[in-house]
């Protein structure tokens, strides 16, 4: 997102406290005099408030995306994700900025029962800390927006594929095959259905959202219309790579604590804003197993 701003010569302020993220992947950005990077931790409010000026918009990105580990450290998701959300639209409050974009997620819908889900389906019980977390901030999202006249555009995505990519299924996947290519241990049974967005895709979308929907609160699904088991996506993978390990299914419809087997959006809403994804789920896959292949010095940044 960041480089494709600087490409329309937009000034860009980003703050990271750099735990998950990576500054090589902002190389490009550093040669830019638009660009600013600050290294803060956003759950420190008063360093926050700081920071968060003299902007038009605010694009909150920040969040602990790590899904499968949220029963482990249950106040990770609530720190990182709900207060920080907090912290950024205070900072907002104190420097009358009025606009933010808010990554959140499709486990909002926890184990929806329509399909494809859409933005106005009944929320079911949340299965998930990340879900329920995102959910929170949300709702805070509205509450600003009703009482102080700020504009929100709110994404649930589904997950995402592309360049810079290092977490996930394919990632997981890969680094596996990389330490042994004949053996593949696969969490569930397999027949989790999930949904994929190209990273380009996501950005081009919420762009769209944000250049054309004008109301206090817009609330947007993001992802293609289609879906794929996890064991097609494996032999996508393995495919192209050459690959044909023995694949050891741990078992269970869910691969962990909270995941929905099933995640399938409904994109009318982005897609009526003459909005289309360029890359099909199989494209995605194909195009990100190559990029870790050209990048495996990712395996050595997560644990």
């Amino acid at each position: 997102m960041t480089d494709h701003l600087l490409n329309y010569n937009n000034k860009i302020i980003g703050i990271d406290d750099l735990s998950t993220g990576e500054k090589f992947f902002l190389q490009n950005s550093f040669k830019n005099k638009n660009f600013k990077f600050i290294k803060s931790d956003l759950t420190n409010l008063k360093t926050a408030k700081k920071i968060v000026k003299n902007a038009d918009i605010v694009m909150h990105f920040a969040a602990n995306a790590d899904v499968r580990y949220g029963h482990k450290d249950t106040y990770r998701d609530i720190k990182q994700n709900t207060l920080v959300t907090y912290s950024v639209l205070e900072s907002m409050r104190v420097n009358n900025i009025k606009n933010i974009a808010f990554c959140s997620t499709g486990s909002v819908y926890g184990e929806a029962k329509n399909f494809p889900t859409p933005e106005n389906d009944t929320f079911p019980i949340q299965t998930s800390f990340y879900g329920a977390s995102k959910l929170a901030g949300e709702s805070l999202i509205q509450a600003y927006c009703e009482a102080f006249n700020f504009k929100s555009w709110i994404f649930r995505f589904v997950s995402i594929l592309g360049n810079r990519y290092t977490h996930g299924h394919v990632y997981d996947f890969l680094k596996q095959l990389d330490q042994n290519p004949k053996k593949l241990n696969v969490l569930g049974d397999g027949n989790q259905r999930k949904s994929y967005l190209h990273v380009d895709d996501c950005i081009s979308a919420i762009l769209t959202a944000v250049n054309k929907s004008k109301n206090k609160v817009n609330i947007f699904n993001l992802g293609t219309n289609e879906y794929i088991t996890v064991k097609d996506s494996i032999k996508e993978i393995c495919k192209t790579n050459n690959l044909k390990p023995k694949l050891n299914f741990l078992g269970g419809k869910r691969g962990w604590i909270g995941d929905s087997p099933f995640i399938y959006l409904d994109c009318k809403k982005i897609r009526s804003l003459g909005w289309k994804p360029k890359f099909s789920i199989k494209k995605s896959l194909i195009l990100t197993t190559k990029y870790i292949n050209d990048n495996k010095w990712i395996f050595k940044i997560r644990k």
